[in-house]
């Protein structure tokens, strides 16, 4: 007599991957295949309506501004109410902004103006939906198999915006942006539904003492962790100068010296196929200590700056593009263990909220002085600097005490407060950016 597996459910799925991580995988997926093809239809929206490239950035910015505003009291909020109905409300408004968007440029009525304000809309939705769904996520498996959870839904992402983007060029082609927007608004509405059948009965009820004491709680949260801030802050520049680097120097280069834009879309889908590697190579490699193995992964992220410095021929950029996207990964699952581990289940929002807000808030900054900054030093010299300083940063990182000897814990409790939902049944207690939770464009990396 064969006995089935004790690891798997009657359904087939693992048991660490219970009711609520398979929901918000799924929904994760939906909204990454509308999310990827719709950031390329927004940009084509504005040219159509006879926009310019300034025009494409002052749209892109006009999301990006309230995402930076509201991210704290986002953290906050989602902190205070259940999360799931935080992350369908903030669905609800990105499928509403959406459709309109799509509307407007079906009809031929879109204006520069109404598209800004309804990316603003879209950012502000993000903001809200970002750390509660991180949140939502961290609190969601158990602690012995969270790695291999988070592994499994990063992959599952980044599968999605790598076909989601293939899908929307594709289909931005063949019937134009204005189909893909609906598409996107669609997905929205469809992830909105699945995410609102979240079980969070198992949830211990949060109090809050007001909205400034939980943000207070929230910033001692990270305040109190060196391994926390140093690295929030190192990755606040290294998502700045990599965007610079791929949205402004990498096209260029590619345009003078490689061939156009075709080789530098293979550069980028070769480093969404290392995510997955990364990804696949996390679901069985457990490294002991965490943020010291995933932190010596940022040096590979270095790379492609200077391989466009340089500039490398096509074959070999890939090459460099892959093996930084594997390694990025690796760091991706470490950070988000690590934040599951160590950060009490009831602060994980607002702890997100800080998180995100670092990732985001100077790439704005970076991409507008990415012109400048060639005009005064030189193209070749800019790209140098970016490695440069991702170097130096993960240099630093590591001189904290606490990011090399922080270690795996295994088969100890999880975080106090955390609760499970939708985890293992019978275990007490209960489940980051996420590294790529975002309803909306990720910063470079987003961990």
């Amino acid at each position: 007599m064969t006995i089935p597996s004790a690891s798997r459910r009657r359904s087939g799925r693992p048991a660490w991957a219970g009711r609520n991580y398979t929901l918000l995988t799924a929904a994760a997926v939906v909204t990454g295949l509308g999310n990827a093809g719709a950031l390329i239809a927004a940009a084509f929206a504005v040219l159509e309506a006879g926009g310019d490239g300034g025009d494409v950035g002052l749209v892109a910015a006009a999301r990006t501004v309230p995402l930076v505003v509201f991210l704290l009291i986002g953290g906050a909020v989602a902190d205070r109410l259940p999360r799931h109905r935080v992350m369908v409300a903030a669905n609800t408004l990105n499928c509403l902004s959406q459709a309109a968007f799509a509307a407007l440029v079906l009809s031929g009525e879109a204006r520069l103006w109404h598209m800004a304000v309804l990316s603003a809309l879209g950012g502000t939705g993000q903001a809200f939906f970002s750390p509660a769904a991180e949140g939502m996520l961290l609190s969601t498996v158990d602690g012995e198999q969270a790695g291999r959870a988070f592994a499994i839904f990063r992959m599952g992402m980044n599968g999605a915006q790598i076909g989601g983007a293939a899908l929307g060029g594709a289909l931005i082609a063949a019937f134009g942006p204005g189909w893909v927007l609906a598409v996107d608004a669609a997905a929205f509405a469809v992830a909105g539904a699945l995410r609102a059948f979240l079980d969070v009965g198992h949830t211990a009820r949060r109090e809050s003492a007001g909205m400034l004491r939980d943000l207070r709680e929230g910033w001692r949260e990270v305040a109190g962790r060196p391994w926390l801030w140093g690295i929030v802050v190192q990755f606040s520049v290294v998502n700045a100068v990599v965007a610079a680097a791929e949205s402004v120097y990498g096209p260029l280069v590619a345009e003078e010296h490689l061939g156009g834009a075709r080789p530098w879309g293979l550069a980028l889908a070769a480093f969404g196929a290392g995510t997955l590697l990364g990804g696949l190579l996390m679901t069985r490699w457990k490294p002991r200590r965490l943020l010291l193995v995933g932190t010596v992964c940022v040096f590979p992220f270095a790379l492609p700056s200077a391989a466009l410095a340089v500039p490398l021929p096509v074959p070999a950029l890939c090459a460099v593009m892959f093996g930084a996207g594997a390694s990025i990964e690796v760091f991706g699952v470490s950070w988000m263990t690590a934040l599951h581990q160590e950060i009490p289940e009831d602060k994980l929002s607002r702890v997100a909220a800080y998180d995100w807000f670092g990732s985001v808030s100077m790439v704005p900054l970076a991409t507008a002085l990415a012109g400048p900054a060639e005009s005064a030093f030189g193209r070749t010299a800019a790209l140098w600097g970016c490695s440069a300083l991702i170097v130096l940063l993960t240099v630093a990182v590591l001189a904290v005490p606490e990011v090399r000897r922080l270690r795996r814990r295994t088969g100890a409790p999880v975080a106090e407060g955390v609760v499970a939902a939708g985890g293992l049944p019978g275990v007490p207690g209960g489940l980051p950016g996420v590294p790529g939770q975002a309803d909306g464009p990720d910063p470079v990396s987003r961990r």
